[in-house]
């Protein structure tokens, strides 16, 4: 057989001479979706590229990460300074730099199937060069575009006198990669694995730990663990905030968790904290807001406002930071186990985690060991904690120093001994999360890398195989285990717009432009199809633009799509809740109206009653009429005063000075794009003749203190001006 033993490298350019002499020139590389890129073997593969055209490059990924850059000179002067200290050291993507000035080479390809929102609007070669893919068919769409070459970020760590390796951020697609190659590889196609050590990343558990032979090669050099990209977070606006309090409702004590990226998942997040924290408050939040009295019986039927008694579990394709802090306030407690007699007892509250005789007996009667015990089964016993740790086990005797205990369990007397001389107290390998990858600001790296090597095992990184989907017995884990583990399952995800039919759009416009992607939102909407008690939650903005711009977000129709009408749910709007599930066509039309922005309700009703969809004599109730942002702000005011509904609950890497011209620059965009009589109005900076001295910091800052130019005095005006309008000075 041949010898597995990996490469090892301490130069991505001798790696890069030895991928092309044992592929050739016609290279399709695949790398994990956002954080887990090997940046610095992507670029020397990429240069190489340049230099010579011979060489044919395809690259094979997702959300390819980029610093945050201004869209206006005054923008870039004040994401400038933030960006140099939030990405000092941080090694950018070359086919990024190169795709955004225009100058990609005629022999390379960027093929991706998920994209950060909006980031490639207009831009022709990726939107041409879209791959629509469920996350769940990504591994399978690589080895159908021809991936001969794969490389990802891993860390490594000594155990048991072993080095190993975690594929960290990054094991969702990896994971089922990496065995398909393998079987082209026998078939004999060249191929090459690839991992590149960032001991920045922290060592995570579960299905991402893997041995040395897992690769053909490993770059491995310290000038190589460089930083790694922090995603700033988002402010949470208030329909932000009412999204996630909505949505926090339905969330079942004793349930299952998916939370998508951004601050509608932060908003939930904090949502289900104040629930669990500061219940008081919650309740009287609910009630002020409107909440019960709207929306009481769907909360009581599906979700529930009391704390957490029992705690939820998470099952997601992302690990976002907001779980660590519903962690660390006992939200997310939940424990569950990859092994189906032990979750099948725990969840018909047969067992708790504490062990006791009646477990072993239990054990014996679901059929999960022998009544004899074997070898297999002591080591079954054992590896969860159910024995304790320094028996052995040898023809059939159960050795706990010098006594020995016959594993016959039929014997009574021999099932009394080993219940005083060899049970353990609780039982071992709990899951508190199940993850597919991880990305997100610098403070979740860090909370991950101090957390302790027991509390970092309780997070189960995976497939998403795994965690995307139910059905199926895959290569990790049968559907029985996983239904039995997602009891009560909410599958929360962010979306564009929502159709009176019911239908969800989230990846694109309907003239075919890509926003996003489709990720793995069909693929939760599905599972929770699937599931017995799951429910798919879809949290839209209800209203997007402002002023004469605004528009929407529940539209009569579109010309695109990505959950199909029947597989309707869900549906939060910052005016409420929709439960679609199961509903006739007019039902569901009334039910979003319901949470339609009141300035939008006339227009989509009757566009409705003219399609004949709903009877020509329904009016809308009064208590769904007073949808206006507005009536948000005012019903979330008393309690921004009393320190809740802060703009960034989970920290910043914006400082102070920074927060306040960002909230001033954000609402003088606003203002500019509000048509010209906005636009007039801010005729009024232009007769600011000196400078407050409040304002000095924050002109410093965006160095316009000592403004040279007139488009640079101008400027100055309106930053004044801006912060003058907003009360920041």
């Amino acid at each position: 057989m041949e010898d597995k033993t990996p490469v090892y490298y301490q130069d991505v350019e001798k790696c890069v001479d030895d991928v092309i002499s044992k592929v050739g020139k016609n290279i399709v590389f695949g790398m994990p979706l956002g954080l887990g890129k090997p940046n610095q073997f992507a670029n020397a593969l990429y240069r190489r590229a340049k230099e010579d055209p011979s060489i044919q490059l395809t690259f094979c990924t997702a959300l390819s990460l980029e610093k945050p850059k201004g869209s206006s000179d005054l923008e870039q002067k004040f994401l400038g300074p933030f960006v140099e200290r939030l990405f000092d050291g941080y090694v950018e993507l070359d086919y990024m730099l190169d795709l955004r000035k225009g100058t990609l080479p005629e022999n390379f390809e960027l093929r991706e199937f998920y994209a950060k929102a909006g980031a490639y609007i207009n831009v022709d070669h990726t939107q041409m060069n879209y791959i629509s893919s469920n996350y769940t068919h990504a591994w399978r769409d690589s080895i159908d575009n021809g991936v001969n070459v794969v490389a990802q970020i891993v860390c490594k760590k000594e155990i048991d006198g072993e080095i190993l390796y975690s594929m960290s951020c990054n094991p969702e697609v990896s994971l089922d990669v990496s065995p398909a190659l393998r079987e082209l590889e026998e078939q004999g196609r060249q191929m090459s694995i690839i991992a590149l050590v960032n001991q920045n990343l922290p060592f995570m558990y579960g299905d991402a730990v893997v041995k040395s032979d897992e690769f053909d090669a490993i770059i491995d050099a310290p000038e190589y663990t460089t930083r790694l990209f922090g995603a700033p977070k988002m402010s949470i606006t208030t329909p932000d905030y009412m999204i996630g309090m909505y949505a926090s409702t339905l969330i079942k004590d004793n349930g299952t968790l998916q939370i998508g990226i951004g601050s509608l998942g932060d908003a939930l997040c904090y949502g289900l904290r104040m629930r669990h924290t500061q219940n008081a408050e919650y309740i009287k939040f609910l009630n002020d807001t409107g909440i019960v009295g709207k929306f009481g019986n769907v909360i009581d039927r599906i979700g529930g406002t009391d704390t957490f008694d029992d705690g939820i579990t998470g099952s997601t394709e992302m690990l976002v930071d907001g779980y660590l802090y519903l962690l660390e306030s006992g939200v997310v407690k939940r424990k569950t186990y990859n092994n189906v007699p032990l979750q099948r007892l725990l969840n018909d509250k047969k067992i708790t985690d504490k062990v006791t005789p009646k477990t072993l007996a239990l054990l014996v009667e679901e059929g999960a060991v022998s009544p004899v015990l074997t070898a297999k089964d002591f080591d079954f016993l054992t590896e969860y904690g159910i024995f304790k740790e320094g028996l052995t086990f040898e023809n059939s005797i159960i050795k706990n120093g010098e006594t020995e205990i016959s594993a016959d369990l039929t014997d009574s007397k021999n099932l009394d001994q080993v219940a005083s001389h060899c049970l353990g107290d609780v039982l071992k390998k709990d899951i508190l999360i199940h993850g597919g990858f991880f990305l997100g600001p610098e403070s979740l790296y860090k909370m991950l890398n101090d957390m302790s090597e027991e509390e970092r095992k309780k997070i189960f990184m995976t497939s998403v195989l795994n965690v995307n989907q139910l059905y199926g017995n895959n290569p990790y884990y049968s559907e029985e285990l996983k239904t039995l583990q997602r009891i009560n399952g909410r599958f929360v995800n962010a979306c564009l717009m929502v159709t009176l039919s019911g239908a969800v759009v989230s990846d694109g416009l309907e003239n075919g432009q890509v926003v996003s992607g489709v990720g793995g939102q069909y693929n939760f909407v599905s599972q929770a199809h699937a599931l017995p008690d799951g429910r798919s939650i879809l949290m839209c903005k209800g209203v997007r633009g402002a002023g004469k711009s605004a528009a929407s977000n529940i539209v009569f129709n579109y010309g695109h799509v990505t959950i199909p009408r029947h597989l309707r749910d869900f549906v939060i709007t910052e005016y409420g809740i929709a439960d679609l599930r199961g509903k006739m066509d007019k039902e569901i039309i009334a039910q979003l109206l319901n949470i339609t922005d009141s300035r939008f309700q006339d227009e989509l009703l009757e566009t409705a009653k003219k399609a004949r969809k709903i009877p020509s004599d329904y009016i809308i109730p009064d208590q769904f009429k007073n949808n206006y942002p507005q009536r948000l702000e005012d019903a979330i005011a008393p309690f921004k005063e009393k320190g809740f509904f802060e703009p960034f609950p989970f920290g910043t890497d914006f400082t102070d000075e920074e927060l306040v011209i960002g909230k001033s620059l954000k609402w003088l965009k606003a203002q500019m794009t509000e048509g010209l009589s906005k636009v007039s109005s801010l005729g009024k900076a232009m007769t600011i003749m000196s400078v407050p001295e409040g304002a000095k910091p924050y002109l410093e800052r965006l160095q316009l203190d000592r403004p040279g130019s007139a488009k640079e005095k101008m400027m100055q005006k309106l930053v004044i001006y801006a912060l003058t309008s907003t009360g920041s000075i």
